[in-house]
């Protein structure tokens, strides 16, 4: 008897479908397993289709975490942006731009782990990934620095990369406690603290920052 594959009985998937339910269901096994220990069998089981199925559209494990890593790192920076445009006060937009992480790292999806938690780092896609995301959030960020402090470009990128540092860590902190705080309560009080350190900086340039 000919083995018939679930996703024949059901009809054929669109190929962006088939592959957005194979993304979907990797990700909830390299989330609990996290990569080393994942198995393209458990992948294929979790999506409902056969391992020929899962190789047409990813050829090997990596190729499919680095869809998934690619997916995510593209994604944070455009929430930020969002976020970010969301109001024209820049204490509002600071906040904002903070809450994003901590929406990011709240979904069920739990991609953050991926993102911030990868146990592939070594590899050199995943770290460039990783470092592309951070460098064009903090360039986000950096705007709203520099609109609010007059920095040069460099000093203001710099307390970019520092206020992206803490949010992400904050908010990872924050869910991983089991979200002790109601979300935008913790983000306004991680906002605050960010706006307050930049209340530190004059509007006057950045040979003031040492006053």
């Amino acid at each position: 008897m000919t083995h018939v594959d679930d996703s024949t009985k059901r009809g054929r998937l669109p190929r962006s479908a088939r592959r957005a339910q194979l993304m979907e269901a990797a990700q909830s096994v390299f989330v609990e397993s996290g990569y080393h220990s994942a198995a393209m069998d458990e992948i294929a089981e979790r999506a409902h289709v056969s391992k020929p199925v899962l190789y047409q559209h990813f050829p090997g494990k990596l190729d499919l975490y680095l869809a998934l890593l690619e997916q995510h790192t593209r994604e944070v920076p455009l929430l930020v942006r969002e976020a970010i445009e969301s109001t024209s006060d820049n204490s509002q937009r600071v906040a904002a731009a903070i809450g994003a992480f901590f929406a990011f790292v709240e979904r069920e999806d739990a991609g953050f782990r991926l993102v911030f938690e990868s146990d592939l780092t070594n590899e050199p896609a995943v770290s460039e990934k990783v470092e592309r995301m951070l460098t064009e959030t903090a360039a986000e960020v950096a705007k709203v620095v520099q609109e609010d402090t007059e920095l040069p470009t460099e000093q203001a990128t710099l307390v970019a990369v520092a206020l992206v540092g803490m949010s992400q860590v904050v908010a990872r902190y924050w869910i991983t406690t089991g979200s002790p705080i109601p979300r935008a309560e913790a983000a306004r009080i991680v906002g605050l603290l960010g706006w307050r350190g930049l209340g530190g900086f004059p509007k006057t340039g950045g040979d003031e920052i040492e006053r």
